[in-house]
């Protein structure tokens, strides 16, 4: 697959082979689909937490005798049905870790670049270099690009300090190292624009991981 180069001004500066066996594949929705539910999975805490009637202060008494009153037998004011008493089937401390194989997040990424490309959602820059921390020249370069009314992905090569802080307050714009970005990220967005250095850095770590 052929794309075109440009610059921060929008304009065509070359073109470069991208490899059809990472850009050029039939996404794979199904291992896509996995990727983003893991994903997703791994951020939740599992923090939650209640009370359960073992752990609620007090309730060691029987409040009354078993027979003879006319009400219900009770063994604890801590009951799940009396109020102050603990929960009943409440959530607990636990681990939503899910695991995929390596060359199943591999094919994800590759899918997901793919699909991106397929959709003419792709732009490669030549350079997202600057010399100093400015939001406006970044800005411009997004409008320059057609991509500041979207939703975008900016994936850099990495050390790229000044890039990262002159962009990270736009709305609807996230900022990463291109071997950073996970299949839902690259998925998250309605454009993705790749520095021409970290589309090769992406090659290399593609083609290592498969």
């Amino acid at each position: 697959m052929n794309i075109d180069i440009l610059n921060k001004q929008g304009q065509s500066v070359g073109s470069m082979e991208l490899p059809d066996e990472i850009f050029g594949i039939e996404p794979n929705v199904a291992v896509m689909h996995q990727a983003v539910k893991a994903y997703l999975a791994n951020q939740r805490q599992g923090t939650s937490k209640t009370k359960g009637r073992s752990e609620v202060r007090g309730g060691g008494k029987k409040p009354w005798k078993q027979k003879g009153r006319g009400t219900a037998r009770a063994g604890t004011i801590r009951s799940g049905v009396w109020v102050g008493g603990g929960n009943i089937h409440g959530p607990s401390p636990r681990d939503y870790t899910q695991r995929l194989p390596k060359k199943m997040r591999a094919l994800a990424r590759r899918s997901a670049l793919a699909l991106k490309a397929r959709a003419g959602e792709l732009v490669v820059v030549d350079d997202l270099s600057f010399g100093e921390v400015k939001t406006k020249p970044f800005a411009q370069m997004l409008g320059a690009l057609k991509v500041s009314e979207r939703k975008a992905l900016v994936l850099l090569n990495g050390g790229n300090e000044n890039a990262i802080r002159s962009g990270r307050n736009i709305p609807r714009l996230q900022i990463l190292e291109a071997i950073n970005a996970s299949t839902y990220d690259l998925l998250n967005n309605q454009a993705l624009v790749i520095e021409r250095s970290a589309v090769d850095q992406l090659i290399r770590q593609l083609a290592t991981e498969a």
